[in-house]
């Protein structure tokens, strides 16, 4: 037998390396398998497009990404060339010879991974062939009316096909470790088992099937995980066959993962398997060289916000935008799942505290959350409109009251400030004003909605009546549609909309991972997140103090819906209490956990589930060291110091806070020195710098 290669985490720089520097592997291939390749659907394209370079500075020239072909996303998105390597060029020709179109190409995105694409529809004509195919190697039947689940079978088929026209050409080397992403991809990982080909494989839920539709349908459902008929529900929801998909490539694959250990709790239930690694998702963080300077973009976007906020509002702007705050909430339209039911409740509780307290704070909240519409309504178009007019007629009195006190310091007169505007400028103003009066409460959506009355959102609206009355110190509004910056009327990309915004919301009772706390975190915005959501057990792991860090988390696990609604509407609550300078010094602590969520430190998860993949399938070529897996142990935050331990400076007790509180706050607050020591807390386990010269991980860093 020969001498084993030994695995290990062992990294330089935070990438792993074999224990011997001799005889390089130069033919392993990666490859990962996904629907969403260049296809946005969801967040898993998030996941694969923001680690692709960070894989492909690891892998180089032998990183491959598979995906469906889709004219319109391959148009914009995907520049094709050649394959770098002759075996992939003649698997790919043989399924070309064969009637299937392939494409090959880069990405064009941050790393330029190369992409092998499959066109669906060419290879349709055998879809009855591979059903048949499919139910004879794991009895899984799939309903004719299932377009999304034949595309699968497909897909699937395509892969393996592939696989196994690369596989032949390596004869007996432990050369390709292929990793597959969601059910939608699973049947390629199924067959290539069944066909017993040389193929390291592994496996990745991003969430169960019938975990998201559970939960849907208001189901307690962590507190009764071992208490389904797994079949049974899956059966009710017409899903039986998804899920028998998903389980079968959970249980056929070498090494399965998923992305956070709630979700690993739940696929114990759901899928009855544990997972071998949970490999949590990251972004690619870039950091600005001036600390100040995502604080300076917070600033510049809000004010485009205030700007809208003055159309929409015009008649009833009686508040003061310099005190008003920025709530919002962002994702698919779930309405539980994410959490929109227990906000708009502890919206309706905040409301009612602010008003009692009589408070001059006015919270403003945002629901990005896209749903079936029209079009926008007239009466945020004309909002928009009126502002436009108002600020054209005070541009052109300025123009003319400016050539009139810039002539008369010239002649060394002081104007007369009475007839410095003259009767038509009057009249202009005073039109202008009348323009400004509404005889109907600002809407609280922004589009005509389809099906209004049965919509969920607005239905709690009514009932809690949040219908931004002058009263209200709580506004809402549902703006039902993705955001552009080509929209007429809030035209903001999603990362410049986040910036503005002072609070991110996502009290989700259903969320594996949850990109948009993390995505708020990195750009310096607090969030509130809860402990059912990977992202928020994540913070919990590494944080001492997530709330000190602008992270608050909601217990919704381990509380009633009733308390925690109560604990989220005191989270608002005193995040509403801080003055300007508390936000400001929150928002500088919570960009510096943008670290905890870089690629660079995530990815050494997916490295150890490559390594034990291979270990599993070749152990006569490959063996794991013992001190795997990657642990997190040692890297966590510690409390800030300057936030005493109780009570909390971020959380008064009370809305006014004296003067003498400030000044003790700007003597124990030290941004450079606060700064300094959460750096080397977090950089002490493992080094998250940039590669050293000559030091480029490609795919011979894996070495006997």
């Amino acid at each position: 037998m020969p001498l084993a290669r030994s695995l290990s985490m062992t990294s330089l720089n935070g990438l792993p390396q074999w224990e011997d520097e001799d005889l390089p592997v130069e033919d392993l291939l990666l490859f990962e398998i996904s629907w969403e390749v260049t296809n946005k659907v969801g967040g898993i394209y998030t996941v694969i497009q923001t680690k692709a370079k960070t894989t492909a500075d690891e892998w180089g020239e032998n990183y491959f990404l598979i995906g469906p072909y889709f004219e319109q996303n391959v148009k914009t998105q995907v520049e094709f060339c050649e394959p770098p390597t002759p075996a992939v060029k003649k698997a790919m020709d043989t399924m070309k010879s064969q009637g299937c179109q392939v494409f090959f190409g880069r990405w064009l995105i941050e790393g330029s991974p190369y992409v092998l694409l499959f066109d669906i529809g060419s290879a349709a004509w055998n879809l009855d062939k591979w059903k048949g195919e499919f139910w004879e190697v794991s009895n899984i039947g799939i309903p004719f009316h299932d377009q999304e689940a034949n595309d699968a079978v497909i897909f699937g088929s395509l892969t393996a096909w592939f696989l196994k026209e690369l596989s032949c050409q390596f004869e007996d080397k432990p050369n390709i470790i292929a990793h597959f992403h969601e059910w939608q991809a699973g049947v390629g990982l199924i067959l290539a088992r069944s066909q017993k080909l040389p193929v390291a494989t592994i496996f990745t839920t991003h969430a169960t099937l019938l975990g998201r539709y559970l939960c849907a349908a208001s189901i307690d459902f962590y507190n009764n995980l071992d208490q389904f008929d797994i079949d049974k529900e899956a059966g009710e929801r017409q899903i039986y066959h998804r899920y028998c998909m998903e389980r079968a490539s959970v249980h056929c694959a070498h090494v399965f993962t998923t992305v956070s250990q709630i979700t690993a709790t739940e696929a114990e239930h759901m899928l009855k398997r544990t997972p071998d690694v949970v490999t949590p998702n990251g972004l690619n963080i870039k950091k600005f060289s001036a600390m100040h300077e995502f604080q300076n973009l917070h600033s510049m976007y809000k004010a485009r916000i205030q700007e809208f906020i003055r159309g929409h509002f015009y008649g009833h702007l009686d508040f003061n935008l310099e005190k008003t705050l920025f709530f919002f909430i962002a994702g698919r339209y779930e309405f539980s799942n994410k959490g929109a039911d227990m906000f708009l409740e502890a919206l309706s509780r905040l409301n009612f505290l602010l008003r009692v307290h009589k408070t001059d704070v006015t919270v403003i909240v945002f629901f990005i959350m896209p749903a079936k519409t029209n079009n926008f309504n007239v009466e945020t178009l004309k909002g928009q409109a009126v502002r436009k007019q108002l600020w054209d007629t005070a541009q052109s009195v300025k123009e003319k009251f400016g050539k009139k006190l810039y002539n008369a310091l010239l002649r060394g007169e002081i104007p007369d400030l009475n007839k410095i505007l003259d009767r038509d400028d009057i009249t202009i103003m005073k039109r202008a004003i009348f323009s400004t009066q509404r005889h109907c409460l600002p809407p609280v959506t922004t589009h005509n909605m389809i099906d209004d009355s049965n919509d969920p959102i607005l239905n709690t609206i009514r009932r809690i009546g949040l219908f931004n009355n002058r009263t209200d110190r709580v506004k809402v509004i549902l703006h039902p549609e993705f955001l552009s910056s080509t929209s007429p009327l809030l035209p903001l990309d999603y990362e410049e909309f986040v910036r503005g915004c002072h609070l991110g919301v996502f009290p989700s009772y259903y969320e594996p991972w949850g990109y948009t706390p993390a995505e708020c975190t990195v750009m310096g915005i607090p969030s509130v997140t809860t402990n059912l959501s990977g992202f928020g057990c994540f913070m919990q792991e590494h944080v001492s103090d997530p709330a000190a860090y602008g992270i608050y988390i909601v217990d919704r696990r381990f509380r009633s819906p009733d308390e925690s609604c109560n604990q989220l509407t005191q989270f608002l609550y005193s995040f509403c209490q801080q003055s300007r300078r508390q936000r400001i010094i929150q928002r500088n602590r919570t960009e510096r956990l943008s670290d905890l969520l870089d690629w660079r430190y995530l990815g050494r998860y997916y490295m150890h589930a490559r390594h034990l993949a291979l270990s599993r399938t070749f152990p006569d070529k490959f063996e794991m060291e013992p001190s795997a897996p990657p642990k997190t142990e040692g890297f966590r935050y510690p409390r800030p110091s300057s936030v005493p331990p109780s009570p909390s400076v971020s959380q008064h007790s009370s809305p006014h806070q004296s003067e003498a509180e400030d000044e003790d706050e700007d003597e124990r607050y030290d941004e450079d020195e606060e700064a300094e020591r959460d750096r080397q807390n977090i950089k002490s386990p493992f080094s998250l710098g940039a590669l050293p010269q000559g030091k480029k991980k490609q795919h011979g860093e894996y070495r006997n």
